[in-house]
Order: C-alpha cells, then structure tokens, then sequence
C-alpha cells in the first residue's frame, strides 16, 4: 500500500508549483516563437504524482518499506509529429528500508515516440537515461552509503487529449539506480496533466 507522507505531499505540492511557474514561463516564451529544446516543436510540459516502487535489497530479518509518493515534472519538445526529446526531473520518495532510509531522485533525458496529434488518445513510450542519486542509511553493515550514476531509464503512458492544449497522462516509469549493494531499479506509477503549446 502507497504511503502518503507529509513529505510526500510537500514534494507534490512543489512539482505543480514548478509546473505553475514553467506555464508561466513557457506562456511568454511561446509569444516570440521560440522552444525550449533545440531543434523541436510543439512544446509540452507536465507534472505526475503518483507511487514509486522500490526493489533495493532487503537485509535478512528486517523489514523493508517499498512504496513511497513519488512525483515528476517534464519537458518535452517534437522533432516531428511522432518523435521527440523529453527532459525530466523525478523524485521518488524516501522509504524505511534496513533500519534505516532510502532515497532516490535524478533529472532524466528520453527519446519519445508517440502517436500523431490528430488522435485524442496519446499512447507513448520513451527510451533514456536518467543522472541518479541514492542515499542509503541503515543500522545493518554493507547497506549505507550514496550512488550517483548515469543509468537507462525508459517508460511507457496512456493518456486523453481534451483539446490540442491539455491532457491527462498515466505514465509507468523504470529507472536504474546505484545503490550500495549493486544497481537496482524503482519503478513509478503516475498520473498527472500535460500542457502542450
């Protein structure tokens, strides 16, 4: 069962400010024509909140939390109407694992296929990497320590078009991670809105 601390809920609330201040931004930006990305078009951004998956090693003999709120924030521009570039930042939550806590967090950069504007339903998947980072404290030797590290990343989502500006997204994400004990994933199930200009 997810877990929804108050730390989730800070961390959530400051993905839709973020979110609130880059529509701001992007708001002037889109006047004079310009992207964010180089070399694209068709500009979207986007905040999910959701549920993060850990799968770190557990010690033997300790209880190990998986699931913590997890939230994202995106940017993303098209190279065409099927493929693009997406630039992100995830922060997946910190749980009770080994007596102790862990946390992970990175800023992702993906390829991005999905379906034509023209249809209502976006289906996409993306393919990348992300620049992660671990904190890992634990009672139990063998299990503290940090990671920073460029690992794959990749991903898949669902989602409805209202109108050409606005959709809701479900987005199932895995990241790789270095933790003390060797590379692992978490994964991440969210939901959330995208904004395209």
């Amino acid at each position: 069962m997810t877990r929804i601390s108050s730390r989730g809920i800070v961390r959530s609330a400051g993905a839709l400010a973020c979110l609130a201040l880059a529509l701001g931004a992007q708001a002037q930006s889109s006047r004079t024509g310009s992207s964010w990305i180089p070399y694209t078009s068709s500009t979207y951004i986007g905040a999910n909140v959701g549920s993060s998956d850990y799968h770190a090693d557990c010690a033997p003999g300790l209880g190990c939390d998986d699931t913590e709120t997890a939230a994202k924030i995106f940017v993303g521009g098209m190279f065409n109407d099927v493929v693009g570039l997406e630039l992100g930042y995830v922060h997946l939550g910190e749980v009770d694992r080994n007596g102790g806590v862990v946390r992970a967090h990175g800023v992702n950069i993906s390829l991005v296929g999905q379906l034509p504007m023209s249809s209502p339903l976006l289906l996409t998947g993306r393919v990348g990497t992300i620049y992660g980072r671990t904190k890992n404290e634990s009672v139990v030797p063998g299990y503290s320590g940090t990671g920073t590290a460029w690992k794959p990343a990749w991903g898949v989502g669902i989602g409805y078009r209202f109108n050409p500006q606005w959709a809701v997204v479900l987005d199932w994400d895995q990241y790789r991670f270095d933790f003390p004990r060797g590379s692992d994933r978490v994964d991440a199930l969210t939901l959330g809105v995208r904004a395209s200009f």
